[in-house]
């Protein structure tokens, strides 16, 4: 401790009391990293907290919606108060609107179709006010000895296999939220070119098709899987990745 503050490192991950925010704050705080989970319902993250500390995981929980500015405000003064810092933004929380996920018969509707007030929703949690909030909680990450920022893409966020008709997604395009995830790529390469000669690291992490109330009961990887690849980037050794998209290590086309 120094000056009242701890010297582990902090980290802030949102919509964290369930699916991929919960096992990456799992998958860090079993390595050491006090975890703060962001939940929009603050009975439900301090329940997953309560969860986590009961795994001897150090775990706090912050009532917190990321599209409320004062909840932005509200992050950035309990961060400096208590720790004075902020090692590690996960930025996780995220919305799909166009389809049930749990439904094998859903099927998003085309481009062409989709209202513009799903695009404006989706935007504004994926997009909008998660660049808010980075750019929010940037000073308390600059005064880390080695800040990192984990932006939570995904594959549907990649134009470049979205245009190939031989990719594996080429078939399957949500077109609200690959768009809102493109954006989120965009503000990834950009903050890390920003950043680039600071002690921060900024990625896009893609988790995989995780069986979480987003990803369905027919999703590929198990949720105890879905958090490795954020976790990962969050720990980044100093002459890890800046600026790039990943999966479990490998890279991701743009």
């Amino acid at each position: 401790m120094k000056d009242g503050k701890t010297n582990e490192k902090v980290a802030f991950i949102t919509g964290a009391n369930r699916g991929l925010g919960l096992e990456t704050a799992r998958e860090l705080g079993e390595q050491g990293v006090i975890v703060v989970l962001g939940s929009r319902d603050p009975k439900k993250g301090a329940a997953a907290a309560a969860k986590l500390r009961d795994q001897g995981i150090t775990a706090q929980s912050l009532s917190f919606d990321v599209t409320k500015p004062q909840d932005h405000q509200k992050a950035s003064d309990y961060f400096a108060k208590t720790y004075g810092r902020l090692d590690v933004l996960v930025n996780n929380a995220g919305v799909w609107k166009e389809s049930d996920a749990s439904s094998p018969t859903s099927v998003p509707k085309p481009a062409s179709a989709v209202s513009p007030e799903i695009l404006r929703e989706t935007f504004e949690t994926n997009f909008f006010a998660t660049v808010a909030l980075t750019q929010k909680l940037l000073p308390l990450i600059r005064k880390a000895p080695a800040g990192r920022i984990v932006n939570v893409s995904s594959i549907l966020g990649s134009l470049t296999l979205h245009a190939d008709s031989a990719s594996p997604i080429y078939s399957f395009k949500v077109f609200a939220y690959d768009a809102s995830k493109a954006a989120l790529n965009a503000f990834t390469v950009h903050l890390a070119q920003g950043l680039r000669d600071a002690k921060i690291k900024v990625n896009s992490a893609h988790p995989g098709w995780v069986k979480t109330d987003m990803g369905g009961p027919n999703a590929t990887m198990e949720v105890s899987e879905g958090g490795k690849t954020s976790a990962q980037l969050a720990t980044l050794a100093d002459d890890g990745a800046n600026g790039g998209f990943f999966h479990l290590g490998q890279r991701v086309p743009w």
